[in-house]
């Protein structure tokens, strides 16, 4: 089969490589849309240490079950399916009480980091564990289920946080996640959502996913208007969706006293944290990794309407033209967000 190589740190191979081999628990799928993520894009040149080349990236997929295992009994061949991106043992402390993300097992698709190797779905095929399998809705396009692990990650974020009904929240960073945050945060019930960035295009199209207002952190001082905008208190929750220092800092100074600031960016292993803010007005501060089931919710979301993901994807493309899309995205060409690459 054809497969896109990470050979080594920035380069790229569109080349044969061998199928996949089907385990008895897995079935085979034909790959007939792939996006690729954020952290395949940092992970191409080896800053975060975890696509050690050689690999096959991709965990943003979608296809047609091409042949089932001797042990899969409820998928069968033809079925339009997705899937998470984190394959768990269902067997751990932490998968018995449901915390799938957890797993003492854990290993991600398309992820090498020295721990282990699994190869992803950058390819004609790619080999999937039944337990992880989602058929999709009839509505959905393929395109569109590629989308589906990252919408899921902004859910598993705002189910974190102990949202109230009319809650007024912040989102830093209006970058992928950041954007299909907001849209779930306005689904969740809150009343006023407000969203921080440095570039005027991501806020405004904050705005047009739900935001009621952008703030340009590079011209003012976020925080002070979040204060002036909610009577001098600050927001009840804040949402951070960057992974930097400067991002971090924002999110804590512009929530309330008892106020919660979910983490969701990690670009960074450590930041500098504002540790004596968060302890004497007594925030909550919540990690947030991956998602934990709520795949069905954003299959369900997309196929209805309520989620707009069509807007955030820039373009579709063959997988054999993959390097060079990577190639532009790591070079953070302006207004490209999501490019789904197609096998076929």
């Amino acid at each position: 089969m054809k497969a896109l190589v990470l050979k080594e740190y920035k380069q790229f191979v569109y080349d044969d490589v061998p199928e996949p081999a089907l385990l008895p628990d897995h079935v085979m799928i034909r790959v007939k849309a792939c996006g690729i993520c954020g952290s395949d894009v940092h992970g191409m040149d080896g800053s975060t240490g975890r696509r050690i080349p050689p690999i096959i990236m991709g965990h943003e997929a979608s296809g047609l079950i091409a042949e089932v295992g001797a042990e899969v009994r409820d998928f069968r061949p033809g079925d339009r399916v997705t899937f998470d991106s984190t394959v768990y043992c269902g067997s751990c402390f932490y998968c018995r009480r449901g915390e799938i993300n957890l797993c003492d097992k854990r290993r991600v698709l398309g992820v090498s980091c020295g721990e282990y190797r699994l190869h992803g779905a950058f390819a004609d095929y790619v080999a999937i564990p039944e337990r992880v399998l989602y058929r999709l809705p009839d509505a959905l396009t393929f395109e569109r289920a590629a989308m589906i692990e990252p919408c899921s990650i902004a859910f598993h974020a705002v189910n974190r946080c102990r949202l109230m009904l009319n809650d007024t929240v912040v989102v830093v960073g209006a970058g992928m996640i950041g954007l299909l945050v907001i849209q779930a945060l306005r689904l969740a019930g809150c009343g006023h959502i407000f969203a921080i960035d440095v570039e005027d295009p991501k806020l405004e199209l904050a705005c047009r996913l739900g935001a009621d207002a952008g703030l340009n952190s590079s011209r003012q001082d976020a925080p002070a208007e979040i204060r002036r905008l909610t009577e001098n208190r600050g927001a009840d929750a804040s949402f951070e969706a960057v992974g930097i220092t400067p991002a971090v800092q924002t999110a804590v100074a512009c929530v309330r006293k008892g106020g919660q600031v979910v983490l969701v960016g990690n670009l960074a292993p450590s930041i500098d944290f504002p540790l004596q803010a968060a302890v004497t007005r007594e925030l909550t501060v919540l990690g947030c990794c991956a998602s934990r089931g709520e795949y069905r919710a954003c299959l369900d979301m997309i196929a209805q309407g309520r989620m707009d993901v069509d807007v955030l994807m820039s373009a579709t493309a063959p997988l054999a033209e993959g390097a060079s899309w990577f190639k532009r995205l790591h070079a953070k060409e302006r207004g490209l967000m999501k490019v789904v690459l197609k096998p076929e």
